[in-house]
């Protein structure tokens, strides 16, 4: 199960073309389906006019190279890293889900453009199969043990909101997906077939439902990290209290008292 293809071995029942047109097929769903959230939600035009707001609250100017710099620790931290996350439960969470959810599409997408007619390496259906796992676990231990409606508001783990669309179609897609190589590699076709189906619809969803999910904001949170970074550089971050020495300029009129030891 694990060093075999699975797509290879569904060849014989869908052709490699309808594969490869399916994936081509999301890819452009979550491509267009991006743009017009960003429309929809004016998402690209409030980030440039908050930018333009920070830069003119700016205390200083910030280099290209100090950009850079920020750049690299935007990619280094809030990104590869999940440097966002205080709670260290829930980084793990996001990092398996995530690193998994990558492993998982880059090998598929492998698998079924360069490997469908050539054998495959051992190595690709391994690391498929290990993306699926690391997504099953990051994400289901998120959804029963560390969501906030759960954990802080007491909620039953399966009440369910239009913004768990996503999580739960990612789940799916992954979970059937394991089901599925599991029934084909065991020669169980009728079970193999049926949950196919399953895994084919759950990713559609995931991938078709762009516009209604949170989809979409793995693709903002970058640059909006990347962004407060410049902002806490230049001195424009939103949320500062006033300077002690000039309180007038929030219409205070008071100054603010030193700390005190006590």
């Amino acid at each position: 199960m694990f060093t075999v293809n699975p797509f290879f071995q569904l060849s014989g029942l869908v052709s490699p073309l309808a594969m490869q047109a399916y994936v081509i097929l999301m890819v452009l769903l979550v491509a267009g389906a991006t743009i017009l959230d960003t429309i929809h939600k004016k998402s690209a035009r409030y980030f440039f006019n908050n930018a333009e707001k920070a830069k003119a609250r700016a205390s200083r100017k910030v280099s290209s190279v100090e950009k850079v710099s920020i750049a690299v620790q935007t990619v280094a931290v809030d990104v590869l890293t999940s440097g966002e996350f205080c709670n260290q439960r829930r980084r793990v969470a996001h990092l398996l889900t995530m690193y998994g959810f990558i492993l998982f599409i880059a090998t598929t997408a492998i698998m079924i453009f360069a490997y469908m007619e050539t054998e495959t390496p051992v190595l690709l259906p391994l690391l498929w199969h290990l993306g699926a796992l690391m997504l099953c676990a990051g994400g289901y231990w998120f959804w029963f043990f560390i969501r906030v409606d759960l954990a802080a508001e007491g909620n039953p783990w399966y009440r369910v909101i239009p913004a768990d669309l996503f999580v739960l179609s990612l789940l799916a897609t992954a979970t059937f997906a394991l089901i599925w190589s599991f029934f084909q590699a065991v020669g169980a076709g009728g079970l193999a077939t049926f949950f196919f189906i399953l895994f084919i619809t759950a990713s559609t969803v995931l991938f078709g439902s762009v516009l209604w999910s949170k989809f979409a904001h793995m693709f903002f949170k970058p640059a909006a990290a990347f962004q407060k970074r410049v902002a806490k550089a230049d001195g424009s971050r939103d949320g500062l209290p006033p300077p002690a020495d000039k309180p007038e300029q929030f219409g205070l009129g008071i100054k603010r008292l030193q700390p005190r030891n006590y």
